[in-house]
């Protein structure tokens, strides 16, 4: 298999615009599951099979970024799940560093959302190419046309209508594509795509004018301008009723860029790179709760991977054999002998691999680009039972490992002092110290406001540490932190202390 058969992409979108039965409608359709919704749970309370954590069944969001494979006429598809819950910022970062291109998926009744246009501009940022996908068309949705210059306005992209939807809602008749000029019909009862295609289908007179005038009026498709990230092509359907699932996996395959050079300081490692190099961009803790194993998931840059060869992480400086990696196929673990560029690999690991490692055979680079952000939501952890100090210690030091919490470790004063970007992490994390460590515990408000890392030369960095002690903590790494009560707080530190950079994010 050469990387050029690979295709590592994301679906992003806002909550609840069909994400979850997209992926696994693509899953469906690739081969990896047998059965949609799987079920989970008694009657209708399913779940898709990427969400296998107790608290995303409970609330039927992906709160976790798991990793699916599949493939389809001799390409591998790796499709990288993030969290559509707004409150994982970080996590959802991280994973679209991974990534080489991006579906974004769009709820035809309600256009772009404050959640979409978000992680839109994460992809702007790394020039990831975007196919869109307006979901949902078979239910009362807006004018076309609207959706259309939405996007174009919005995001300052190109758009090119592949599709074109025949009615909506109540008068939905079927999808047009451009490409062969035949109609998907609904069948049935349930009105879904069942295969049926009629070529050369006349249209009702008032959607041909319309089909047509979509037809012309909009740029054409550019391959160039789509992988620059200028022009996203738009496919219309409903993941639900199956209808452009099948363009849409079809695109992805045509038309998405293969594995993209990394990063890493002022170099571009390229995938014919001759050795084997990847980064992590994700930690799991606790996937098999029977085990308590931490699988790194690794990005892989360059080179062909072996099974049982031995990678050097930047952070460890000597050498590991990687003997059980994983790859993803929706739950079910499948050990892989060999992996190529733009492949994740699983590594089980206890604690050894860390987000923003770099794994190299001879240890040469370091991928640059994935960042730790200051949190915005400061908390003191109050336990619960005072002998469970060291399980705490443990659970947080896990979960900060993960990129789930940041902690933080005052010099003075006993209690550990989570950070996080949202305010759900918060309730993820004290569902999780409960489930998986049996540590029960209680968050209560913290002094400070905001957290900030402090660099500078030794005698300037002891010389603040001495009059601020009472405001400092260690973050896992033994980076010094300056907790600031205000925003105030940090610009008054910052005149009072000019030699010293009080930064925001750390890079890992």
């Amino acid at each position: 298999m050469t990387t050029n058969s690979r295709r590592t992409f994301a679906i992003i979108s806002h909550p609840d615009a069909g994400k979850t039965t997209l992926t696994e409608k693509l899953l469906l359709q690739g081969g990896a599951i047998h059965l949609a919704g799987e079920v989970k749970a008694r009657g209708q309370a399913r779940r898709a099979r990427s969400d296998w954590m107790k608290i995303e069944q409970q609330r039927g969001i992906s709160v976790t970024s798991s990793v699916m494979t599949f493939e389809r006429d001799g390409v591998t598809f790796n499709l990288l799940d993030t969290p559509g819950h707004e409150d994982f910022s970080e996590d959802t970062y991280r994973t679209l560093t991974a990534v080489d291109s991006a579906i974004m998926v769009i709820d035809a009744a309600k256009g772009i959302e404050p959640q979409t246009r978000k992680l839109f501009e994460v992809c702007r940022l790394r020039s990831v190419p975007i196919i869109t996908f307006v979901n949902k068309v078979d239910r009362e949705g807006r004018p076309v046309f609207e959706l259309l210059d939405e996007i174009a306005d919005m995001l300052a992209l190109d758009v090119s209508p592949q599709m074109f939807p025949v009615g909506m809602g109540g008068q939905f008749e079927g999808i047009l594509d451009y490409a062969t000029g035949a109609v998907a019909r609904p069948e049935g009862d349930s009105k879904e795509f069942l295969g049926k295609r009629d070529a050369d289908a006349e249209l009702p007179e008032e959607f041909a004018e319309e089909a047509e005038l979509a037809q012309i009026g909009y740029p054409e498709f550019d391959l160039e301008a789509y992988r620059n990230g200028d022009l996203t092509p738009v496919y219309f359907g409903s993941a639900l009723k199956n209808f452009g699932v099948t363009e849409l996996i079809e695109a992805i395959a045509k038309y998405a860029p293969p594995p993209r050079p990394q990063p890493a300081g002022d170099d571009q490692i390229s995938p014919d790179h001759d050795e084997v190099t990847g980064f992590i961009f994700k930690v799991q803790a606790n996937m098999d709760p029977n085990h308590r194993d931490r699988i790194a998931f690794m990005r892989q840059v360059s080179g062909t991977f072996k099974r049982g060869m031995k990678l050097t992480p930047s952070g460890l400086g000597k050498p590991i054999a990687i003997h059980s990696p994983i790859l993803f196929f929706a739950q079910d673990r499948e050990i892989a002998d060999t992996a190529e560029a733009g492949d994740i690999i699983g590594i089980p690991n206890h604690g050894t691999l860390r987000v923003g490692d770099t794994l190299s055979e001879h240890n040469k680079l370091r991928f640059t680009g994935l960042p730790n952000f200051a949190p915005e939501i400061l908390r003191r952890v109050q336990l619960k039972d005072p002998t469970k100090t060291k399980q705490l210690r443990k659970a947080l030091d896990d979960l900060s490992e993960e990129g789930v919490i940041q902690v933080f470790y005052p010099e003075l004063g006993a209690n550990h002092i989570v950070g996080v970007v949202g305010q759900l992490q918060l309730e993820v994390l004290i569902s999780r110290l409960s489930a998986e460590y049996k540590v029960e515990a209680a968050l209560e408000p913290a002094p400070f406001a905001t957290a900030r890392w402090v660099k500078g030369d030794a005698e300037a960095l002891k010389q603040f540490e001495d009059f601020n002690r009472a405001n400092l903590a260690k973050d896992r790494d033994g980076d010094i932190v300056f907790m600031a009560k205000s925003p105030w707080d940090v610009g008054y530190q910052e005149e009072k202390h000019p030699d010293l950079k009080f930064s925001a994010t750390k890079e890992r």
